[in-house]
């Protein structure tokens, strides 16, 4: 009864997802280029677990966490991670320097620590501990910082064309990308303190 009910809840999830993705595919403001390179990992994610499903089903705390990142890259796709609206007219209220919106998403995939967590306690010998947490914070950070390298690349690749400086997003930040990882680690220490909720659907899981 519980499986089939975590079942519903993670088919809803799903089409929450297909829901908000087909949104962003009707005329991006940046153009379809800008929107492909920016959506295109959470998608390819989204065919990978859609895929393993019933092979190896997540918690639900995981998927929710999941789902909220695809959605947060699906609407960062849609506008351009520097003109998405609420942020941008919070830049202006506040007269701030730039659009916040890309540094809000790096401190939200700071929870994909928890992700990581469960699949370490499932996949391997690890059990739980601090030892266990804090492989999870490193592997968080190397995952952002690979994300990072590949904006670098994309930069030196694409030349600095409109499309690369959209996808970047630095909007004139030298720092950007330190901020971006000061803020995932942040995100990933503030996770942390929910471990026990992933505790909780993982003894669920397993009954």
């Amino acid at each position: 009864m519980l499986r089939k009910k975590t079942s519903s809840i993670h088919f809803f999830l799903l089409f929450v997802v297909i829901l908000i993705l087909t949104w962003s595919l009707i005329k991006p403001v940046e153009g379809y280029m800008v929107l492909l390179v920016e959506i295109l990992p959470s998608v390819l994610v989204l065919i990978f677990l859609i895929s393993t499903y019933n092979k190896f089903r997540l918690t639900t705390v995981s998927y929710v966490i999941i789902t909220l990142l695809v959605i947060l890259t699906f609407i960062g796709g849609h506008y351009s991670y520097s003109k998405v609206p609420l942020f941008s007219w919070i830049k202006d209220y506040f007269d701030l320097q730039r659009n916040h919106y890309d540094r809000f998403g790096h401190f939200l995939k700071g929870s994909i620590v928890l992700v990581i967590i469960e699949i370490l306690l499932r996949k391997t010998a690890l059990s739980k501990s601090k030892t266990t947490n804090f492989i999870a914070l490193c592997i968080t950070l190397a995952i952002g910082a690979f994300y990072e390298i590949v904006e670098w690349a994309s930069a030196k690749i694409g030349n600095e064309g409109k499309v690369t400086k959209d996808f970047l997003g630095m909007q004139g930040d030298i720092w950007d990308a330190q901020w971006d990882m000061a803020l995932l680690l942040i995100g990933s220490i503030l996770s942390l303190l929910f471990t026990k909720i992933l505790y909780k659907d993982l003894k669920n899981l397993d009954n």
